[in-house]
């Protein structure tokens, strides 16, 4: 028999019982579909955390303060950063831009309109280490913090909120009965790692410091993000920071750090360890459907079997070998998972991809793995399931069989 001959045979044994291969071939279906759907949301999650990270990029530290201490004691709330901390770092050789920062509310007033965001007081380096693009206007410079300089730099989402016009350069807002300029408008960027750059306020971190906080530690920050060099070693460079704040602030050997040194490159692999465990454990609890599908189908076949003994002891006694019955009851069993892992495919993939476009308003990642998956599924569940079935077939008695009523 040909390849055409054992299909279409194949074809006219499933289709003779529509309604149980209907249902047989739906066990499938829901398998090859739960699993497809359960790879889309494991992929999904994966680039959403990768796409929180890949604003501020691999190659950035970020230094948080702690409360000052003294004998293991703290002292009030006043934080341990300080601008010549950022100096200082700035000067080790691996890092190419830095700057402190300090973070507040903001009660933003413009004309008639006000709107309640975060105020960021920062560096100019602040732009390169968040990867920041300027729809119009421009940053401010060193002069401006130097000056303790009026000047606000605000997102789309602030102007938006305001009603301000599409090109806001030059209006006038007020923060605490303090007038701003605004010189730059953000170009939307949405979450970050370190928050949403769309909804804020930057100004110089001394202008924040002297005019609008008015703080006894004018020095002090709350934070200081730097941005390496590409061929920069993040582990030695957070050893480095370490070592030199440990000895800026006089910590003893045996004390705790009065800081934290977070390292987004370490963190991003963590997250997608943890990410590929999950879209594993995902793949698994599908998966036990597609078990469920292939005891349908071995279920099937038992039936189709026994339904066939007659048919089976003429095919032998008229020549049939074992091979030929074993190879068309196999066919039937593959042709039957075929079927439900294709429409499986198609399906699992259309609905991940149409929920997320359409309902999340997200680009949901397209995989191979799913094609793979399913072509595999369709061979290794078809055959397993068909295996004890053919052999039973192949082992009738021809005899037994003709008697067969």
């Amino acid at each position: 028999m040909t390849l055409y001959d054992i299909l279409k045979e194949s074809w006219l044994s499933i289709s003779g019982n529509k309604l149980r291969s209907f249902l047989t071939v739906l066990g499938i279906i829901i398998g090859v579909m739960a699993v497809v759907i359960m790879v889309a949301v494991g992929e999904t999650v994966q680039q959403s955390i990768t796409d929180q990270f890949s604003s501020l990029g691999t190659n950035t530290i970020v230094i948080r303060a702690g409360a000052a201490r003294t004998g293991g004691v703290r002292m009030g709330n006043r934080q341990t950063l300080t601008l010549s901390d950022a100096e200082q770092i700035g000067k080790l050789p691996d890092v190419s831009a830095v700057t402190p920062a300090q973070n507040a509310g903001a009660q933003v007033i413009y004309g008639n309109q006000n709107w309640s965001t975060s105020m960021v007081g920062v560096y100019p380096d602040y732009a390169t280490v968040q990867n920041i693009e300027m729809e119009y206007g421009t940053f401010f410079d060193r002069m401006a913090v130097k000056n303790a300089s009026t000047y606000a730099v605000i997102g789309p989402t602030t102007a938006k909120e305001l009603g301000m016009p599409e090109n806001p350069v030059g209006e006038i807002i007020r923060i605490q009965n303090t007038p701003f300029v605004i010189i730059g408008i953000m170009k939307e960027k949405g979450d970050s790692a370190m928050g949403s750059q769309d909804d804020m306020v930057i100004i110089p971190v001394t202008t924040l410091k002297k005019r609008v906080q008015g703080s006894r530690f004018p020095d002090a920050v709350s934070m200081i993000a730097l941005k390496l060099y590409q061929d920069a070693d993040n582990a030695v460079v957070t050893d480095q920071i370490t070592s030199l704040l440990r000895q800026r602030h006089k910590i003893k050997e045996n004390d705790e750090n009065d800081f934290q040194v977070t390292d987004m490159k370490q963190i991003m692999e963590t997250m997608n360890t943890v990410t590929g465990y999950i879209k594993l454990l995902l793949v698994a609890i599908a998966a036990v459907s597609l078990l469920v599908g292939s005891i349908g189908i071995m279920n099937m076949m038992l039936v189709s079997v026994a339904e066939r003994t007659r048919e089976i002891g003429v095919r032998k006694a008229i020549g049939a070998r074992e091979r030929v019955i074993i190879i068309q009851f196999l066919s039937e069993s593959v042709l039957i998972s075929f079927i439900g892992s294709m429409i499986g495919l198609v399906m699992g993939v259309g609905l991940s991809q149409g929920v997320g476009r359409f309902i999340l308003h997200y680009n949901v990642p397209f995989s191979i793995w799913p094609v793979i998956l399913s072509v595999t599924v369709a061979v290794v569940v078809g055959l397993s399931s068909g295996v004890m079935p053919a052999i039973k077939a192949a082992k009738l008695n021809p005899i037994d069989s003709l008697r067969y009523e």
